[in-house]
């Protein structure tokens, strides 16, 4: 059993007319012959909207006891005896008495819903789940009964109920809505303008919201790529400091401004893995920028600034969010800074927005303690300070007149030594041993500036100077060297994490995963390669980023992947540690191509089954449809033939005419059955040309009966791009289907109309119409609706005429009549170039 549709109408605040709107609904169902009823419908004492209950059936409510008192609730059981085609339940969000079937109403309404009935409801915007505090810090008052976003959601149809706030307080002063001894206390509380103005806007962000998803739905469903709105994408730029969460909720409150807004959260770590962020910081921000609907990227770049503008530019984005520096005053002497440089080099196509935060010039931290391989700075100063440092030691001390003694001065070397390998580590520790070795030497010890020792005791202890200097510049060196192993591992780690993350969740695509590893390792281009076998070519299978390669050879770095796959990647090389990484992203490369692959031989499963089912469907066709008006020509024949009787010329007329039109209904199948195959094997070539519509359109109503369709075609209509002989036999079958299903003495109607760039061709019928779950499948082959005899084809018609008109570019939809019936919409793109100039007299032509 199909399940029922749910239409919704959302109103902005109480009383603007949402129970009046849906009861208008239901009386024109009503008029197109709809079995429309009443489940529940509350008006409120007020007039207007219980005059609109007159003349709709009411499903007698449910008498519940409670606490001594007697209320009345929507009976479900009646209504699912009853099985109307549509029911009535206003107040979509009400809590039920105790006792009652379901807690609250939205659950009886999906057991309507599950038992096929559709229903028709009403909801206030401050009634939504996700709303509550929001609407509470508005207007004071917590709403109790509520219903979960996701019920209204997964309406089919929602429709506003808007009205001005001016508007909705005459309405109120003038006693529609509320008894006259409530009306002053309404307005001065809950009906303040500046209440009902902010309940406004959240009813109409809010649906624009559900407009967007609609959107979104439609264009995936037509594979629709091009861009159809400018929409603002914004790049926060975290650092895993604690002020990221702050830079995040600012981003998104931006992107809640335009609809479609997109929120990027990227994070730049330096390729050599080091990083000065809490893995738990990151982890918490991620979740958070997800929550928000954005997108967490993490990315490698040795400059953070080329490589977050590079990123930027590469998604397109619009703006880029930045918190103020949390460095010092003194640490400015060392550079600029990220925003500042982000802002200098940005250009005029992206804006950046620096934000404060609670972290502003409180400091990173001893460079020590970010755990941070020796960079060029700390090894400038390093050699600075075991080169210069001796020497400027050595001025000080030989110009000084207090004697300090072998010792001190050895000790004072000694310090310069260490902090030479603290900052610079091993080679500029060396250096300043050995430089300092032979300034104590010359200048302090005996005898003076001469390059010789007297004293073997001086001897001694400048040895025990530069073993010691030694073993401290080695022992610093090698911390360095293991916190930054310690630290890339855990930058690896982070990442593969991340990897495993986005495979539990959903995130399968093979262009997305290349992107990934095209962010994450700063390259060009990505490319997967492979081929059949060691003698074979390579190919393609999937690559992001210009000029992509065509061969591994070609790459700066390139990852086999079992003996006929590898990864290539152009840009720069990369460090033989960054390959262990660039391992696991290639092996997650290959199982998504696998995967992909499985889903296509899953989806050429699907169609050959199809086929097969077609294939039945045929033989069935031809053992009946077929057989039949072969039988009534095999018969007429026969009797012709007989020399028993004496025909009359009256019956040899009246034979030979149903062998004709048996002929007619074998040669109408055949071609049918012949066109279904052409549209199957893909073998319809349209030769498109331009053409008038008055032109085909009239010689597509010869098979049907003289006055059973009206043709109404301007004569100053656009010419079209078409087929001519393709779009005849399409209107054909879709006049001779109207034809079929309208009721005798009202002719089918057939008009034209130009819109834009397209022409579009109506069929209009007054027959009993198609449900909406239903208006799909008519067009699929073999396929006929309600209770068309078996003579009447193989149901086909439809699905030809969708068929050749998609292979000429145009579309081919069904939409109810107004009053009742349905009507076929062919819509055609009009030759470019032609202006439209509406006739004042269409031509009117009658078949």
């Amino acid at each position: 059993m199909a399940r029922g549709k749910l239409r919704i109408y959302l109103g902005s605040a109480p009383g603007v007319g949402k129970t009046y709107a849906m009861l208008s609904e239901a009386h024109r169902r009503m008029e197109r012959g709809t079995d429309c009823v009443v489940a529940f419908v509350e008006h409120h004492g007020r007039p207007r909207t219980e005059v609109m209950l007159h003349g709709l059936e009411q499903i007698q409510r449910r008498e519940i006891e409670y606490r001594g008192t007697v209320f009345t609730e929507m009976d479900v059981d009646a209504v699912l005896e009853r099985k109307p085609a549509v029911a009535l339940v206003d107040e979509l969000p009400h809590t039920n008495v105790p006792g009652s079937r379901n807690t609250k109403r939205w659950q009886d309404v999906e057991e309507l819903l599950a038992a096929g009935i559709d229903v028709v409801s009403t909801v206030n915007i401050q009634h939504l789940e996700s709303l509550g505090d929001v609407v509470e810090s508005i207007t004071g008052v917590r709403q109790r009964e509520t219903v979960p976003d996701e019920v209204v959601r997964r309406a089919d149809q929602i429709e506003l109920v808007d009205m001005s706030p001016q508007a909705l307080r005459r309405r109120m002063a003038h006693g529609n809505i509320y008894t006259s001894d409530k009306v002053d206390a309404a307005l001065s509380n809950y009906f303040r303008p500046g209440n009902l103005t902010a309940l406004r806007e959240l009813a109409l962000l809010w649906l624009a919201d559900r407009v967007d998803e609609y959107l979104q739905q439609y264009r995936g469903e037509h594979n629709i790529r091009a861009t159809w709105q400018a929409r603002e994408r914004i790049v926060v730029g975290l650092t895993g400091g604690p002020e990221g969460r702050t830079l995040i909720r600012r981003a998104a409150r931006m992107a809640a401004k335009g609809s479609g807004s997109e929120i990027l959260a990227v994070y730049v770590a330096r390729s050599d893995g080091l990083t000065s962020a809490s893995p738990k910081e990151l982890a918490v921000q991620r979740t958070l920028v997800e929550d928000l609907g954005g997108t967490f990227h993490h990315v490698i770049g040795d400059d953070i600034p080329p490589a977050l503008l590079e990123f930027a530019r590469g998604v397109n984005a619009t703006q880029i969010v930045l918190g103020s520096s949390r460095r010092k005053a003194w640490q400015y002497i060392l550079g600029p800074g990220v925003g500042q440089t982000v802002a200098r080099d940005s250009g005029p196509d992206l804006d950046v927005h620096i934000v404060t935060h609670d972290h502003v010039a409180k400091g990173r931290g001893l460079p020590v303690a970010r755990g941070a391989r020796l960079g060029k700075v700390r090894i400038i100063w390093g050699w600075l300070a075991g080169v210069a440092g001796p020497a400027l030691l050595a001025v000080l001390l030989t110009n000084s007149s207090a004697d300090l003694g072998l010792a001190n001065d050895m000790l004072l070397f000694l310090s310069l030594t260490v902090a030479s390998a603290m900052l610079g580590g091993l080679l500029p520790a060396l250096a300043s041993a050995a430089f300092g070795s032979l300034l104590l030497n010359y200048f302090f010890a005996p005898p003076l500036h001469r390059w010789t020792i007297s004293d073997p005791k001086n001897i001694v202890a400048i040895v025990i100077f530069v073993s010691v200097a030694v073993a401290v510049a080695s022992v610093v060196d090698l911390a360095a060297r293991r916190t930054h192993q310690a630290a890339r591992l855990r930058a690896e780690s982070e990442i593969l994490s991340f990897l495993a993350g986005s495979v539990l969740r959903g995130e399968t695509t093979l262009d997305a995963l290349l992107e990934r590893v095209r962010e994450t390792f700063a390259m060009e281009s990505v490319v997967l390669l492979e081929r059949a076998s060691d003698v074979d070519p390579w190919t393609c299978a999937g690559s992001v980023g210009p000029r992509p390669l065509a061969r591994p050879e070609d790459a700066d770095v390139d990852m086999p992947i079992g003996d006929n796959m590898a990864l290539a990647l152009s840009g720069r090389v990369l460090p033989a540690e960054d390959r262990r990484v660039l391992g696991a992203f290639a092996a997650q490369a290959a199982v998504v191509l696998d995967r992909q692959r499985l889903v296509g031989e899953a989806e050429e499963a699907r169609r050959s089954a199809e086929g097969n089912r077609i294939r039945t469907a045929l033989l069935a066709a031809v053992s009946h449809d077929l057989r039949t008006p072969l039988a009534s020509i095999k018969a007429a024949v026969s009797s012709l033939r007989s020399e028993d009787i004496q025909w009359s010329d009256e019956d040899e007329a009246e034979l030979l005419a149903g062998i004709e039109e048996g002929a007619d209904r074998l040669d109408h199948l055949v071609g049918n059955l012949l066109d279904m195959s052409r549209l199957q094997t893909g073998t319809v070539t349209p030769l498109i040309r331009e053409i008038d519509l008055d032109e085909v359109v009239p010689m597509a109503l010869g098979g049907v009966p003289e006055g059973s369709a009206e043709l109404d075609i301007p004569e100053s209509l656009p010419m079209v791009a078409v087929d001519p002989g393709l779009l005849e036999r399409a209107v054909a079958n879709i006049v001779e289907n109207a034809v079929k299903y309208s009721p005798d003495g009202e002719p089918v109607q057939v008009s034209a109309s130009a819109m834009a760039d397209r022409v579009e061709v109506r069929v209009t019928d007054r027959g009993p119409g198609v449900p909406d779950d239903a208006k799909d499948k008519i067009f699929e082959p073999f396929q006929r609706y309600g209770d068309a005899p078996r003579g009447a084809g193989v149901g086909l018609g439809l699905a030809v005429a969708r068929g050749f008109v998609e292979s000429m570019g145009g579309t081919l939809t069904a939409e109810d009549t107004p009053g009742g019936g349905m009507t076929m919409v062919l819509t055609l793109k009009a030759v470019q170039g032609y202006t439209y100039a509406p006739a004042d007299l269409p031509a009117q032509v009658t078949s």
